[in-house]
C-alpha cells in the first residue's frame, strides 16, 4: 500500500455487532457473520476489513464489540491493543457503540478523525475504496459528518438511500455534495424511480467524522445519551451502570438525519464493489462455482468443492460438516450443512432465514441459534 494512503488525522473504528440471522446456521449469536471467512479467501469477514482499513490510518484500530465475543475478536486480530477493543455490555445500536469510541477517541486525541466501517461487509476495488476515504477524511476536517454513498447498481429495496445535493468544493474531495436527504428502504418503484435519477446512492453506513463534532451533534439531538458516553469515557468503572441507561438508537436516526436537515452532512460517491452478505442469495455472488464441468459452473460452493457433487442443478452450497453433499435436479437451492444443523431452501427465499431462527427458539433450542 502506498504511503499517500495513510492519513496521520484518521482512526478506523470496526463496530462488530450483530447476529448475522439472515446467514444462519452458518452465522449464530456466538459466532457472527463477521467471524467468518464467507468468500473463501483465508481471513473472516473481521479479518479483512481489518486488513482494508489498517493502511489508511497507520493500523489505528478501534473495535467495538460485545462481550459474547470479545476473545474471538482479540484471536482473530492480535495487532489491535486490547485496550482497543471497546466491550458493550449489551446491544444499545449503532450510535452507542459508535459513540463510544468518538468518547474514547475524544480524549486520546481532540483532533481525532472517526471513520467507522462495518465489520462484515465486502469491498472490491481496494484503490478506489481508500481513494473515497481519503476525500471523506478531507471534508470531515471542515467539521461535516460524511457518509460514502454506494454506486446503487440495482433498484434495491432492502436499503436506505442518501441524496446527493450541491457541490461542496472542498480542496481534496472533488466528488463531495451536501446530503440533501436520507430515505428509507422505499419500495420496488421508488427504488427503480432513485436508479434512474442518478443522484441517490445506497446508504451503507459509512461515516467519517471529527469524534468532537460527532459528540457535540449528538449533544444537541440527544443529550443524555452523548453525556453518557463522555462519562464513560471519562471513568471506564461507570460502564456497566451507565451503559445500560443509553438510549438504543441508530447513528444514522440519531445524527445523520437531523444534521442533514441543518445541512451538516456530506457524502462521497463511492466507484468501488460494495456488499453487505446480507443473505445467501447475495453470498452466492462471492464465492467461485464448484468446477468447469457446465453442471458445477451453476452452483457457487463455500467449503471444500470436492465433497459437492451435481447433476442438473444450480444454487449455493455451505459445506462445514465434512459430509458429501449432493444435489440432483434443483434449481436455485441453498444447502448449508453444518454439524449440528442442515438447512435446505431456495435463494428466493434466502431474506426468510431469520423467521426459522425465531422459530427455533420458540420450539426450545435457543443453544442452535
Amino acid at each position: 500500500m502506498s504511503a499517500e494512503a495513510t492519513d496521520p488525522r484518521l482512526y478506523c473504528v470496526i463496530p462488530a455487532g450483530g447476529a448475522g440471522t439472515r446467514l444462519w446456521p452458518l452465522s449464530r449469536s456466538g459466532r457472527p457473520k463477521f467471524l467468518h471467512d464467507l468468500t473463501g479467501s483465508g481471513r473472516s469477514l473481521l479479518q479483512s476489513t481489518y486488513d482494508r482499513l489498517a493502511p489508511l490510518c497507520d493500523g489505528r484500530v478501534l473495535v467495538v464489540t460485545g462481550a459474547r465475543h470479545e476473545a474471538a475478536v482479540a484471536a482473530q486480530l492480535p495487532r489491535v491493543a486490547p485496550g482497543d477493543v471497546l466491550v458493550e455490555p449489551g446491544p444499545r445500536d449503532s450510535m452507542a457503540a459508535i459513540g463510544l469510541a468518538a468518547a474514547v477517541l475524544e480524549r486520546r486525541d481532540p483532533d481525532a478523525i472517526l471513520g467507522s466501517f462495518a465489520a462484515d461487509h465486502v469491498i472490491e476495488g481496494e484503490e478506489q475504496f481508500h481513494a473515497c476515504v481519503r476525500e471523506a477524511v478531507n471534508v470531515a476536517a471542515q467539521g461535516y459528518v460524511v457518509t460514502i454513498g454506494i454506486e446503487p447498481t440495482y433498484p434495491a429495496t432492502g436499503f436506505g438511500y442518501v441524496r446527493e445535493g450541491d457541490d461542496l468544493h472542498v480542496e481534496g474531495a472533488p466528488r463531495a455534495r451536501l446530503v440533501s436527504e436520507f430515505v428509507e428502504k422505499p419500495d420496488a418503484g421508488t427504488a427503480a424511480a432513485y436508479l434512474s435519477l442518478g443522484t441517490y446512492r445506497w446508504n451503507a453506513g459509512m461515516f467519517v467524522v471529527k469524534a468532537s463534532v460527532l459528540l457535540d451533534l449528538l449533544a444537541e439531538y440527544h443529550p443524555e445519551l452523548a453525556a453518557g458516553l463522555r462519562a464513560i469515557a471519562a471513568n471506564p468503572w461507570v460502564l456497566n451502570q451507565t451503559w445500560k441507561e443509553l438510549d438504543k438508537i441508530a447513528i444514522d436516526h440519531a445524527v445523520a438525519e437531523p444534521a442533514a436537515a441543518a445541512g451538516r452532512v456530506a457524502v462521497i460517491a463511492g466507484d468501488f464493489g460494495w456488499d453487505d452478505v446480507g443473505d445467501f442469495d447475495s453470498l452466492a455472488g462471492l464465492l467461485p462455482s464448484a468446477g468447469e464441468t457446465p453442471d458445477r459452473q451453476n452452483v457457487a460452493v463455500l467449503g471444500p468443492a470436492d465433497n459437492v457433487h451435481i447433476r442438473n442443478a444450480s444454487g449455493v452450497v455451505v459445506n462445514r460438516s465434512g459430509r458429501q453433499v449432493v444435489l440432483l435436479g434443483l434449481e436455485d437451492v441453498v444447502v448449508v450443512d453444518t454439524p449440528d444443523v442442515l438447512m435446505v431452501t431456495t435463494r428466493r427465499q434466502a431474506q426468510d432465514v431469520k423467521s426459522i431462527v425465531e422459530l427455533m427458539k420458540e420450539r426450545g433450542y435457543p443453544e442452535l441459534t
